[in-house]
């Protein structure tokens, strides 16, 4: 399977030369689930945008710094993508900031939380079973790194998981676009080294409970299964119709 990766932002500097940049990442986790998923990189921070849905097989979107409410012309250039993207059937997975872009193109709405920032640790339930769920488990616990959350979903749109603290953490639209606010790329190293760099923005206690819960374990190879189970019965899906 190909897969576009639409990248809204790089590794700080500083943190590339250990963890290297987020397509890396991508690239680390997806193949070592499957080997034969192979990636091509969309620099959409650079107002770099695909001019063919088809070019690949599905698509992901990476994490932001950025906001998907910031206004900046690539944001809403890329809201545009994942509306023909919709229109089109074409599936489409997106992380953090992509999970709240396709909120956001897709008619909800997105905020920043009140709740503040989640580090480290996520601990999530599921609500529903769905049929990529393989292997199936009652909880996804990601790495998450976050301060907007979407708050209301797009017309169509089914709530997978949830928590207290991120009541809408995974969304199906339709057969085709699912939202994930985790990251199952970052590593556990990567998400401790993030939180001590941005020490200055994340609260000092945040941080140190962000740390703490870095000592659970975390489901990245269960998500990156079922994204790849996902996608693959979106386009199989989308092939049967013609």
């Amino acid at each position: 399977m190909r897969i576009g990766l639409l990248q809204c932002d790089d590794v700080d500097e500083a943190l590339q030369p250990r963890h290297g940049n987020y397509p890396a990442m991508f690239e680390r986790l997806f193949t070592s689930v499957d080997p034969t998923v192979e990636f091509r990189v969309w620099r959409c921070l650079d107002g770099e945008r695909p001019d063919d849905v088809d070019a690949v097989d599905a698509w992901m979107t990476t994490g932001s710094k950025h906001g998907v409410n910031d206004g900046d012309a690539w944001i809403e250039a890329l809201c545009g993508f994942v509306r023909e993207l919709w229109a089109a059937g074409k599936p489409l997975v997106g992380i953090c900031f992509g999970h709240q872009l396709i909120a956001r193109a897709l008619g909800g709405e997105v905020v920043k939380s009140e709740r503040g920032w989640g580090v480290g640790m996520s601990f999530n339930r599921l609500t529903r079973r769905a049929a990529w769920m393989e292997p199936w488990q009652e909880s996804l616990d990601l790495v998450v790194s976050h301060q907007d959350q979407v708050v209301r979903m797009p017309e169509g749109a089914s709530l997978l998981a949830e928590s207290d603290f991120c009541p809408i953490y995974v969304m199906q639209v339709g057969e085709t676009c699912l939202g994930v606010q985790g990251h199952p790329e970052f590593a556990k190293a990567y998400s401790a080294d993030l939180m001590t760099r941005r020490r200055d923005v994340v609260p000092a206690n945040r941080v140190r409970e962000g740390l703490a819960s870095l000592n659970a374990p975390v489901d990245d190879q269960v998500m990156a299964r079922w994204i790849l189970n996902f996608l693959r019965q979106a386009n199989e899906r989308r092939a049967s119709r013609g």
